[in-house]
């Protein structure tokens, strides 16, 4: 009993880990850096330009039919892990230093970073910056600013 038990426990928090938000999303969709690759070494000001194929862009507030908007994540753990993990997965992402919001349906930003490795992920949104019931996100990448 104690490991149908564990094993129904573990299910559950696997499901909450990769649950989103209530808008549908494309499954065959993929978010991903036009220019930047795991491990690049760059210079400061980074432009980072956000890919996206199967679904398409469009501003925060604007619920269209598989569209969302980009928000870009840097130096945290990957979207759905760390301590607020299940929350913005469930309830939407932060707007701090470590979540950038392009809720004006932009897909590029040059960022200031400072020398040293960062590491960067990118995320699909809906209208309210929940990530869909199947988030689009891509990798997470690392690069080195000199």
């Amino acid at each position: 009993m104690k490991a149908l038990f564990s094993v129904a426990a573990l299910c559950l928090s696997a499901s909450l880990v990769w649950a989103g938000g209530e808008t549908p999303s494309n499954p065959d969709a993929t978010v991903y850096f036009v220019n930047l690759s795991d491990g690049d070494t760059v210079q400061s000001p980074v432009t980072v330009v956000f890919g996206l194929s199967g679904m398409g862009v469009a501003p925060a507030g604007i619920e269209n039919e598989n569209t969302g908007h980009h928000h870009l994540l840097i130096d945290r753990p990957p979207l759905g892990q760390g301590e607020d993990g299940a929350d913005e997965l469930a309830f939407g992402l932060p707007a701090d230093d470590n979540h950038m919001h392009f809720g004006g349906g932009q897909t590029e930003v040059a960022l200031d970073l400072a020398p040293g490795e960062h590491t960067l992920q990118l995320v699909l949104g809906d209208a309210g910056h929940v990530p869909h019931a199947t988030p689009i996100m891509s990798e997470v990448i690392t690069i080195t600013v000199e």
